[in-house]
């Protein structure tokens, strides 16, 4: 089932969220509909809170990504293979390497993309979907979308990292986001 997401503006965002246990209520269904609402959207990722859940539930699919690589993407991540993984109460260990900056956006921050400085490795220690534990590092784009997707279970949003000239740049849009005033092709909660 395809669920609506949660618009910016909305105080699940900002929740440092809980960790859950496999006996949280209809984890399976969740997940399905996650993968759902993701696709649906044209995401390559998606966290419980974007669902109205304060729970440290995220997955990414990156294949869409590397799919649509342009030569030059290609040339400066030869190494790239997507995945497509959930990540349940993830704990980031570290980033390493410089950082360097991507163009993201969010689906609860619709037609807003920003250049986004973040460093090119993170370690991660979570559960996948079977409550197995890893402990992994993560390359390039793939970590650039975990670390975007882990940013949203700790109530973060990738325009804390902007500057505040351009915080006050793309307020009128965030403003339009959180009051619904923003129309996009998949269904969404606004806070107004």
């Amino acid at each position: 089932m395809i669920l609506p997401v949660v618009a910016y503006g909305h105080p699940v965002l900002r929740k440092v969220c809980e960790d859950i246990n496999a006996e949280y209520p209809g984890l399976e269904k969740l997940i399905a509909d996650m993968w759902d609402t993701v696709y649906n959207s044209n995401g390559v990722g998606i966290a419980a809170p974007q669902i109205n859940k304060p729970i440290r539930l995220f997955l990414i699919d990156t294949e869409q990504i590397v799919k649509d690589f342009e030569d030059e993407d290609r040339e400066k991540y030869p190494n790239e293979k997507p995945i497509k993984q959930v990540f349940i109460n993830a704990q980031k260990i570290e980033e390493t390497g410089d950082t360097w900056a991507y163009n993201e956006g969010c689906l609860s921050i619709p037609k807003v993309r920003e250049d986004i400085h973040r460093p090119k490795n993170v370690k991660l220690r979570y559960l996948d979907e079977n409550f197995v534990a890893h402990e992994e590092v993560f390359h390039g784009i793939t970590a650039r979308v975990i670390q975007h997707e882990y940013d949203h279970i700790e109530g973060k949003l990738f325009i804390d990292y902007l500057s505040q000239l351009k915080k006050r740049l793309i307020k009128k849009k965030l403003d339009d986001i959180s009051s619904g005033r923003m129309k996009t092709d998949y269904r969404m909660v606004f806070p107004k």
